[in-house]
């Protein structure tokens, strides 16, 4: 039997390299469409010669990639944005990318589409993420039938923009929280790549979403306080007003690269807590048994402990 053929947007990316890593495991053959293809060479040390092909895509040339998507069986969408730039705008890469996958898949020999969103995507939501992610679901949906989606809850893992981030700022005698009541359900970065080759596996799922989080449910305040425990500091965590954060952001959001807050994301922590609702699937319906962020996460966040891996637990 001839090896499964996988296009993958997004594959150098955070959750892209450990999907990679999965997907060629398991005998399927990878074409990773990414930005500066040549800064993703280190992808290719993860299977055997000839198991991953990279192709540089630009985001508003799709001849490349209609290549690739017309002898594929299956097609995975990772690509996201968490701040809007001048280049990168949240409707163009949530909403028309997916639409134009879509798009391109029913007019291929595409099995499946499987579209990586996020918990919170919402059509009546004040963020501009969410509500691009909640568009671009639609646009998949309704463009390709063979479309699966998968919301995950914050994803971590060593290479997150979130236990580093909070770890880094250790530097800091009072650790100021926006939304430190917020709710959410981390989920670790394997879990959410064993949900996306299970869906990919499962028969009859086409049309469906599925919400995955992990094992917990916890505040923003309290996770950042289980991140310094883990890396044995001791800092004040204070509640931040949101009127205060929202002031802040409008200045930062000037800046190329927002350093902590934007105001869009200060829209999404004034909403509803982001954890797997009853409305869809979750990873029960995958038979996935998620881990423990707070436990896992002490596997990587002992180098910003004071003395590194040999610092006392």
């Amino acid at each position: 039997m001839k090896n499964q053929i996988c296009t993958i947007l997004g594959g150098g990316g955070f959750i892209g390299r450990y999907l990679v890593r999965n997907l060629t495991k398991k005998n399927y053959r990878c074409i990773i469409s990414t930005r500066k293809a040549f800064q993703k060479g280190y992808l290719k040390t993860q299977a055997t010669p000839g198991a991953i092909e990279l192709v540089d895509w630009n985001p508003n040339n799709f001849s490349e990639l209609k290549e690739a998507i017309k002898n594929s069986d299956i097609v995975i969408n990772l690509i996201g944005i968490l701040f809007e730039t001048r280049k990168q705008k949240f409707y163009n890469i949530h909403t028309t990318i997916p639409e134009s996958v879509a798009k391109i898949c029913t007019d291929s020999d595409v099995k499946k589409f499987i579209h990586v969103s996020a918990i919170g995507a919402s059509e009546n939501s004040k963020s501009l993420y969410q509500k691009s992610k909640f568009q671009g679901e639609v646009k998949a949906l309704n463009n390709f039938k063979k479309t699966v989606i998968i919301r995950p809850s914050v994803v971590c893992g060593a290479e997150d923009n979130f236990t580093n981030l909070f770890s880094k700022l250790s530097i800091l005698p009072i650790i100021p929280i926006v939304g430190i009541n917020y709710k959410f359900q981390p989920i670790l970065v394997n879990d959410v790549v064993d949900a996306i080759v299970k869906a990919i596996e499962i028969r009859g799922n086409e049309g469906k979403i599925y919400e995955i989080g992990g094992p917990k449910i916890i505040s923003f305040g309290d996770m950042v306080k289980s991140i310094l425990k883990t890396i044995n500091k001791k800092r004040f965590v204070v509640p931040m007003p949101m009127p205060l954060a929202k002031i802040q952001s409008t200045i930062t959001d000037l800046l190329p690269f927002p350093p902590i807050l934007t105001k869009d994301q200060c829209e999404i922590l004034s909403e509803a807590d982001n954890v797997v609702s009853d409305n869809n699937l979750t990873l029960k319906d995958l038979d996935i048994d998620p881990s423990d962020v707070e436990d896992e996460m002490k596997k990587w966040l002992w180098r910003y402990k004071d003395g590194g891996q040999f610092a006392k637990a």
